[in-house]
């Protein structure tokens, strides 16, 4: 049961409180972030902390975490009123955090980075390097992963990058561990990977709090969860209190029937189709067709080669054999530039590396592939900037901050509405959408595919690629699915459901599997 601030009753769980937020407030140049917001993590439990962008999350984090001061409120810590005026202070505590975005030192090696701002042991006056070693040795044995502590960070992957993250904390004897989108890089079999750390890391009594948009994960992971919205405490409850529908009310005030509405348009004629396009050690004879006013799903596991067949068609990666046509007439396209000149656009998974300039404008990004259309004898036509700038501000309700902010204050979801302001600003035919929604709050997926839907009304053909089958299934005409490095299934409108695309997604298409499955699917 809840109290109305937001408080468990003692009834819920037996585990002790390790850490309780009271009344949390936060104001940020007059405009409030948090308003009297209560959180408690308790002993090996995982607590999910869900929202929007812009709903909180972040700054209550961040005040627990001694990045942000907060401005009102109380933080307890084992019962003990506390107030960290830095990271340090929070992690002298037992709070550490394992952000989104990795902070190591690529250039120095595994057992180094574990002992950045920490005293290392010495020998002789000297740092033992055998004894950091040894230590990190231990505990990562300790989380049964196995990393050569001697290699460089640069050359890990994602999700061994997060293990030395996590494996910090530890050593720091952390008892609060904050882990913020703690799956967005990293592969189904690295996520199972990380839930039986998180599993382990509960039965040694440590409380993890999460952070995702992701409802499958939740509903995995998580003992209990807390909803914020436009900066309040909706409700908190125990995991088995929530399905998908009340988490979806809650986070954004409207029911999930709203989210995958989508009006179906006209489908014309092809205007893309690839033949037997391979790219060597990537993917394989990868054949289909795009036609105007059409989306496409294109699903496949991590890996399965669906990014990078979008990539060849844009020019980033060089075929190795095949063929692309546009409206019927073979084409060779060698980089980015030849692909936009056809009108071919592309939208990458990687928003904030590969689709914007983070410390630039929100107005000098959104017409950055659009300086051609705007300029005139090598010079900027400002009036055609602020028009085209005001024009896609307006009608992709950008949201967040003006045209001359950095788009780094921005949502993620705002952020991603700027990224394909600029393919829109270009006027394609051919969209590649590559994880359009990845790392957005619910509700701004809703409008992102609100976007896609009208885009397609308008006769755009789209190839949505996407990792979430439910994206994949609710948006396309059809679907295509890869299996590691090649087309495996193809599903029409009227056979798509989750059963048969789910079955090729894992390497399953059998003739006489699948008609019973579509039946039954219908």
């Amino acid at each position: 049961m809840e109290s109305e601030n937001g408080l468990k009753d003692s009834c819920v769980s037996g585990n002790e409180v390790l850490c309780r937020m009271k009344s949390i407030t936060k104001v940020f140049g007059g405009a409030k972030a948090l308003q009297n917001v209560n959180f408690e993590i308790r002993a090996g439990e995982v607590h999910a902390l869900l929202g929007e962008n812009g709903a909180g999350k972040s700054t209550l984090m961040k005040i627990l975490y001694g990045l942000y001061t907060r401005t009102a409120g109380e933080i307890e810590i084992n019962h003990k009123p506390v107030e960290f005026k830095s990271t340090h202070d929070a992690e002298m505590a037992g709070v550490c955090m394992v952000p989104q975005e990795i902070d190591l030192f690529p250039e120095l090696d595994v057992a180094e980075n574990l002992f950045v701002g920490r005293s290392r042991p010495k020998k002789r006056g000297f740092i033992d390097k055998n004894a950091m070693r040894n230590t990190a040795r231990e505990v990562l044995a300790s989380l049964g992963v196995d990393i050569d502590v001697t290699a460089q960070v640069k050359h890990l992957s994602a999700a061994n990058r997060q293990m030395i993250e996590i494996v910090r904390a530890l050593l720091r004897k952390a008892k609060i561990i904050v882990f913020d989108e703690p799956t967005a890089a990293l592969s189904e079999r690295e996520t199972t990977r990380l839930f039986s750390i998180i599993n382990e890391l509960k039965a040694k009594g440590i409380g993890i709090i999460y952070i995702s948009h992701r409802f499958e994960e939740i509903f995995k992971i998580a003992d209990h969860i807390t909803v914020l919205r436009d900066g309040k405490w909706i409700g908190s409850d125990v995991i088995k209190n929530f399905d998908y529908t009340k988490l979806v009310n809650m986070m954004v005030g409207r029911p999930l029937s709203e989210f995958f509405s989508r009006e179906r348009g006209n489908v014309g004629e092809v205007v893309l189709k690839v033949e037997n396009l391979s790219s060597k050690h990537r993917y394989q004879n990868v054949s289909f067709e795009l036609r105007k006013g059409e989306i496409v799903g294109l699903a496949g596991l991590v890996g399965a080669g669906r990014s990078e067949v979008a990539q060849t068609i844009y020019g980033i990666i060089k075929k190795t054999n095949g063929k692309i046509f546009i409206r019927g007439e073979e084409v060779e396209i060698n980089s980015p530039e030849n692909a936009l000149e056809l009108g071919i656009a592309y939208l990458p998974e990687e928003r904030r590396s590969q689709g914007l300039i983070l410390p630039i404008s929100i107005g000098r990004n959104l017409v950055l592939s659009s300086l051609k259309l705007i300029s005139r004898n090598w010079f900027v036509d400002r009036k055609k900037e602020c028009d085209l700038i005001e024009t896609y501000f307006k009608s992709l309700e950008i949201r967040g901050a003006g045209p001359d902010a950095p788009v780094s204050q921005l949502s993620g979801g705002n952020q991603q509405k700027v990224v394909i302001s600029k393919i829109l600003a270009r006027d394609p035919d051919i969209i590649l959408m590559d994880e359009p929604t990845r790392g957005i709050d619910v509700g701004a997926k809703s409008e992102i595919y609100k976007l896609i839907s009208n885009m397609a009304k308008e006769g755009k053909a789209i190839l949505l690629i996407s990792s979430e089958l439910t994206e994949i299934l609710s948006m396309s005409n059809r679907v295509l699915v890869m299996y590691e490095g090649r087309l495996n299934a193809e599903f029409t409108d009227e056979q798509i459901n989750q059963e048969v695309v789910g079955a090729a997604l894992s390497g399953i298409v059998n003739p006489d599997y699948l008609p019973a499955m579509l039946s039954n699917g219908n």
